[in-house]
């Protein structure tokens, strides 16, 4: 039997999404990033009406122009970026945008500059596309923040892209806009690409949210439906990007995926266009969460700080995988750090996404090993 692809060698499962899928039914998972609240009924009846009404044919490649130019609009009204419907590309969840971006940018040994502790992904996108990533150290003293210096500390003529996330998974930190800004200028200097990961900025509690797309034109600005509407399973997302950029990441596309499923595109739609009030109250809901399990486990002694943002507690213990063992055997599922990169060994990654009655729960059981 021939073998696979070498750059297949180096690629991990996703311990994440392992641990869900492994977890017996009287676990509680502190370890999947996906909000347990229902995809609220306008969604679901716009989604229903979709299929009613026999919209199950192919959308364009693109996605559906209504659903474009609505983001057009939100984009304009939220974020401050200017662009046009052909510049918008509809896709499989925010997920897909980031590997099809990574693919059509990046060559054999190009450098991309990404965060360390960082999501598990961009690692990944990187390496697949046969790019080197380049870790981008942020430290707890400065609360997992990317600096402007950083990035520049890390640029060579190897750089084509650097990746950013705002508010972070897993630290919750939001970049400061003096860095967002910063960040930016050095993209225009450099002639260099920032893929910016924006899937949790409607989840930040006391802080703003800036788009780099907002200060250089150097930009791929990625963003979905799945945390703020609660449609993870829809798996739809998309990505806004100058008009060239977007046509070569549309080879991608059109070749992987052909085009997101039509009736959850409605859905989608209707996200944009419908009440906000979900939205609000989720987050409002999610920060009563924060401050409970902030609260207990400094009580225990597990000193931690109030992320910003997104729905994680990033958490420094002593003997990481022994504190994991223990906790999934008195039914609790937490992720370990080292999926986050090596700034992140020591440390274990919380997510409230879940009731307060379960948190309850969990913070009890790992009381118990505390």
């Amino acid at each position: 039997m021939k073998n696979t692809a070498d750059r297949i060698k180096d690629i991990n499962l996703s311990e994440i999404r392992k641990m869900f899928e492994n977890a017996s039914p009287d676990a509680i998972s502190l370890a999947i990033g996906e909000p347990d609240f229902d995809t609220p009924p306008h969604i679901i009846n716009a989604l229903k009406k979709a299929l009613d009404n026999k919209q199950t044919h192919y959308a364009h490649n693109k996605g559906l122009i209504e659903l474009r130019e609505a983001i057009q609009n939100k984009l304009k009204k939220d974020n401050n970026i200017k662009t046009d419907s052909e510049s918008i590309l509809v896709t499989v969840g925010a997920s897909q945008a980031l590997y099809s971006s990574i693919q059509a940018l990046i060559n054999k040994g190009d450098e991309v500059i990404i965060p360390d502790p960082g999501f598990l992904s961009y690692q990944a996108c990187v390496k697949l596309a046969e790019g080197t990533p380049i870790s981008t150290d942020s430290t707890p003293d400065n609360n997992f923040n990317i600096t402007t210096d950083k990035i520049e500390d890390k640029i060579t003529p190897k750089t084509k892209a650097i990746v950013l996330n705002s508010p972070s998974n897993p630290t919750g930190t939001v970049i400061k806009k003096e860095d967002i800004k910063g960040i930016s200028d050095l993209a225009t200097d450099n002639d260099l690409y920032i893929i910016t990961d924006e899937i949790y900025e409607n989840i930040i509690y006391d802080k703003k949210h800036y788009s780099v797309a907002s200060f250089t034109d150097n930009a791929i600005t990625i963003n979905g439906f799945s945390k703020s509407y609660a449609m993870t399973g829809l798996r739809i997302g998309y990505l806004a990007a100058p008009p060239e950029i977007t046509e070569d990441i549309l080879k991608v596309h059109q070749y992987n995926i052909a085009s997101v499923d039509t009736p959850t595109q409605y859905a989608a739609l209707e996200a944009l266009n419908g009440s906000q009030q979900c939205v609000i109250d989720m987050v409002n809901e999610f920060r009563k969460r924060r401050d409970y399990v902030v609260e207990r486990l400094n009580n225990m002694g597990l000193t931690c700080k109030i992320p910003d943002g997104a729905f994680y507690i990033f958490l420094k213990v002593k003997n990481t995988q022994e504190f994991l063992n223990k906790a999934s055997k008195e039914g609790v599922l937490v992720v370990s750090g080292k999926a986050f990169g090596k700034n992140a060994e020591d440390y274990i990654r919380i997510s409230y996404a879940t009731s307060i009655e379960n948190l309850k729960i969990a913070m009890d059981r790992l009381e118990k090993i505390v």
